[in-house]
């Protein structure tokens, strides 16, 4: 059947205390309106977003994903919000979420949409069963029939006793909104349009209304402060680390682990505890991720090795690279198959050839370097004037010796030496030895003893 899906994200969120609109609040690394729109389901056709007072962002956030924008443009509640987006609607079914439930999964709201039309309802809406239903409004049955949904400010003794909560999501026929919308009336002291009206209206005039009953109650979370945001991402993130465990991935402490969304992370990888892995990170097979590690939009072949307390963010590593222990990668940096960046080395939009190894404290930004490079202790690449980046270029085989700065733009040729201590402002040929030191000075008899003579003896 012809499917339309209207999202509703026009509320300001107060009890976030945010400038962030609501919906735009992240929850494991994509704002959580996006959670709804990906568990829509597949015979949904247009997605309408209702927004409001923060159209811009929301728009802005979510204009590559083809959805149509139906502005509310004050807040009267959840019925006028559907009200305005009636013009917009052409299909005769409507599915209606709102856009603060991240923890929706599509397997539910299919199962709604199968029910609603094998048992012919009107209207059909998704609710959930909990232990305490402070705060939710109460689904009211007759003789097992929903006839009515009850908000928490205005339930009776006896409905408050109700397990059965509404999650606000529902699917309705377009003739049914169309016929009951005009007629819902103000709920003091908001004066709000309440769309759970819209299912009394219907059940009080012998249509159909089905229900949906959630296996998972956290489903039906609506996340309307910092709390609720806290649980949600806390349940997501259970969901995604099962899913790589099931996958072929071992963790040492789940719970430690904060992977988000659209990381993927390859069989018979370990990964230790307190590790982050963030937005569209790609972990091959049979890495090695140890703790207090944080990677970002990054990709990672097969075996890698990251050691700890190591930070890579925008970089691509080949299979067999190992990095840290404390060292960084800031974007642009690539390390070909076997390079090593050891401990304390930060490399920026740089990169390192097959074999290349600079182990321990050293800055390569804004560099090429070729196969088998040695970069020794304490090497800077200078690649910064005051105004402009300039590239360094080495080539193969080269070493370069400790405490040795290369002044860009400068170029090293292939199987070059540079001495220890070295200051590198010229090109240096293939197969050269480049020397800069200051010659030694020797002076006879001027040791610590000559200075605590000349001082009385005194230390």
């Amino acid at each position: 059947m012809p499917l339309e899906a209207v999202v509703l994200a026009a509320g300001k969120g107060t009890r976030m205390k945010s400038r962030t609109p609501k919906v735009l609040h992240k929850v494991l690394g994509l704002p959580m309106v996006d959670w709804v729109l990906e568990a829509l389901p597949r015979e949904v056709g247009k997605v309408w977003v209702v927004v409001g007072s923060a159209r811009e962002a929301v728009e802005e956030a979510l204009g590559s994903r083809g959805v149509g924008f139906v502005l509310q443009r004050e807040q009267r509640g959840t019925g006028d919000a559907v009200r305005v987006a009636l013009p917009s609607l052409s299909s005769p079914w409507v599915l209606v979420a709102p856009g603060d439930m991240p923890l929706l999964r599509r397997s539910s709201l299919e199962t709604l949409v199968e029910s609603h039309f094998r048992g012919g309802y009107q209207a059909s809406l998704l609710t959930a069963r909990l232990e305490d239903p402070t705060g939710y409004g109460r689904v009211v049955r007759e003789g097992g029939r929903v006839v009515a949904i009850v908000e928490e400010t205005e339930v009776t003794a006896r409905q408050r006793e109700i397990k059965e909560v509404n999650t606000g999501v529902y699917l309705f026929s377009l003739e049914l909104l169309r016929e009951a919308l005009p007629s819902l009336v103000p709920h003091p002291p908001k004066e709000e349009l309440y769309l759970t009206d819209v299912i009394s209206w219907a059940a009080s005039r012998g249509r159909r209304v089905g229900a949906v009953t959630l296996e998972d109650p956290w489903e039906g979370l609506g996340v309307n402060d910092r709390v609720q945001l806290a649980q949600a991402t806390a349940v997501l993130r259970d969901r995604k680390n099962r899913a790589l465990l099931d996958g072929g991935v071992s963790m040492v402490d789940p719970g430690s682990v904060y992977v988000e969304a659209g990381v993927e992370v390859g069989a018979d990888s370990v990964v230790y505890p307190w590790v982050y892995l963030e937005g569209e990170t790609r972990i091959g097979e049979g890495c090695v991720i140890r703790s207090h590690v944080r990677i970002a939009d990054s990709v990672l072949g097969r075996g890698v090795t990251v050691l700890d307390a190591s930070v890579i963010e925008g970089s691509r590593l080949a299979p067999g690279v190992s990095v840290g222990p404390m060292a960084r990668l800031r974007p642009g940096t690539r390390l070909e198959e076997g390079a090593k960046v050891g401990n304390f080395v930060e490399v920026k939009k740089s990169v390192l050839g097959r074999g290349t190894k600079a182990n321990h404290l050293a800055y390569i930004g804004d560099a090429t370097l070729g196969e088998g490079v040695n970069v020794g202790a304490g090497t800077i690449t200078c690649n910064y004037d005051g105004f402009t980046k300039h590239p360094t270029i080495i080539g193969d085989g080269v070493f370069i010796g400790s405490d040795t700065q290369l002044v860009a733009p400068v170029r090293v040729g292939d199987h070059a030496l540079i001495g220890a201590g070295s200051t590198i402002t010229k090109d240096v040929p293939e197969n050269a030895l480049a020397l800069s030191r200051v010659p030694q000075k020797v002076i006879p008899h001027r040791g610590m003893l000559y200075f605590k003579k000349k001082r009385g003896g005194r230390e």
